[in-house]
């Protein structure tokens, strides 16, 4: 059976340090899906100190976009990130929100169909005050809506504050 925890919160809340404990709480053998594409050398940085911080328990993939063509069933996957996910696809789709969010919500109904347990990672960047441009504003449209639409799904959604787990669901 399918299970969805959501784990929410802003830039270094402490997101993905959380997901990871609680996927090798979970299994021994996780699986770590990263979704982020290299964008610059401080990027890439970020990665690479991800990447340090995961030892050989864990199954590590990269995949930008089509993250239901991975067979997990019976599988414990952390997901990080669903915000960098949508960037994917936002870039691809010349900020079309519509599109992307119909992809992106296309290939989460796809994972519901794998017998797993899935640990998203997202960002909450409406919490932010709103935008100055278009562009940021379609962004955080998008990633309100996904992340509303991950959250109903979710047996569990966790707010990370400062890096403290807030139990929202």
């Amino acid at each position: 059976m399918t299970k969805i925890t959501l784990i929410t919160g802003g830039q270094r809340s402490g997101k993905s340090s959380y997901a990871q404990e609680l996927a090798l709480k979970l299994n021994n053998n996780p699986v770590y899906l990263a979704t982020s594409r290299i964008w610059d050398k401080e990027h890439q940085k970020r990665i690479e100190r991800h990447k340090a911080d995961r030892d050989g328990r864990w199954t590590n993939i990269e995949e930008e976009k089509y993250i239901s063509k991975h067979d997990f069933n019976n599988r414990v996957v952390l997901i990080d990130c669903v915000t960098l996910w949508l960037t994917n696809f936002f870039f691809d789709n010349k900020s079309d929100i519509d599109q992307s969010l119909q992809e992106a919500k296309t290939e989460f109904e796809k994972l519901l169909q794998k017998d797993a347990h899935f640990i998203f990672v997202t960002n909450e960047i409406g919490l932010g005050g709103m935008p100055e441009n278009e562009v940021q504003r379609k962004f955080t449209d998008l990633q309100g809506w996904m992340n509303q639409y991950i959250a109903q799904q979710a047996a569990e959604v966790t707010l990370m504050v400062s890096g403290i787990p807030v139990k929202v669901k």
